[in-house]
């Protein structure tokens, strides 16, 4: 109370935040009770306390049901892809760059590397359809002057994870860099120096002093990571998957728009919703444990 009489204009800052979280995070909390009814969205709000309680009974259907594996396979898949190669990109990316001493050309980079992060998904996903189309695409044009057929690859299975993880990479790799290039700024000057006296290259400074350094940054990026295992970029691939790529393209978020917006089954999706918030929860949970339990600092 003391340092808020002392600086309420300080806190009062603070307020447009905190309303805004309470508004769009914690007051639709209370709609979570419909994933145990039987709910339609014609009986308003009122409804939710009012419709036929069924218990477990949507997440009993979707457990059993076919949908469950396939979506969940789909999704844990994609997350693995995005973690083992998206994950490092980043890391790679400022290594390299804290090692470039030419302020233009580092800046050049950096700019050219964040750009892809502020564009729109829809901007994406024309670059993509620019690149990989069979009408035109510049990927296509090139394979043809070695006599190759037009390749669908957008609406291939075998090239669709490739092309989805590719894209968060380039989307992403440049502005996620940037954490990692801010953690190097506090390694201490002097150990680099012992590192040369010892006779370390480059290499070698990169990985027994920089990486070192940054990784408490890393572990805590990574918990996040897992924590949003079962987030695979909705709107990228809501925008590029089709009929023909569903068995592998079809994720949690996907299901739950169609399901839920288009087949209006709202008390479904809403335990679907439930599970995977839940399911987050427990990799959350999980990996700070196993972060503290190694000896690294956890987020709390």
């Amino acid at each position: 109370m003391n340092a808020l009489r002392k600086h309420p204009l300080l806190y009062a800052l603070v307020l447009p935040g905190i309303a805004y979280y309470l508004v769009f995070y914690y007051v639709p909390m209370f709609g979570v009770i419909i994933a145990f009814k039987e709910y339609s969205p014609f009986q308003g709000i009122s409804g939710m306390f009012t419709s036929e309680w069924v218990g477990l009974k949507h997440f009993q259907d979707f457990f059993s049901s076919y949908s469950f594996s396939q979506v969940m396979g789909n999704t844990l898949l994609l997350s693995f892809y995005n973690l083992v190669f998206g994950f490092p990109a980043p890391i790679v990316l400022a290594l390299l760059l804290n090692e470039v001493r030419h302020r233009r050309f580092k800046k050049a980079i950096q700019t050219i590397s964040y750009l892809p992060h502020f564009l729109s998904m829809v901007v994406v996903v024309g670059i993509l359809q620019f690149l990989l189309s069979t009408d035109g695409g510049l990927l296509n044009e090139a394979l043809g002057w070695f006599g190759t057929e037009p390749i669908l690859f957008m609406g291939e299975q075998r090239y669709y994870r490739i092309i989805v993880v590719c894209t968060q990479i380039w989307q992403q790799i440049g502005w996620e860099s940037i954490i990692f290039l801010a953690a190097m700024t506090t390694i201490d000057p002097q150990q680099y120096e012992a590192a040369v006296i010892d006779g370390a290259g480059k290499f070698k400074q990169m990985l027994y002093v920089t990486l070192p350094g940054i990784l408490p940054v890393i572990t805590i990026m990574l918990i996040f990571r897992l924590g949003n295992v079962l987030n695979v970029n909705f709107e990228l691939i809501l925008l590029t998957y089709s009929p023909s790529t569903y068995d592998v393209s079809d994720v949690l978020d996907t299901f739950v728009y169609r399901e839920g917006l288009v087949g209006m089954k709202y008390s479904y999706t809403t335990a679907v919703g439930l599970f995977k918030a839940a399911f987050s929860a427990v990799m959350l949970l999980g990996a700070n444990y196993l972060a503290k339990k190694s000896g690294q600092e956890g987020i709390w």
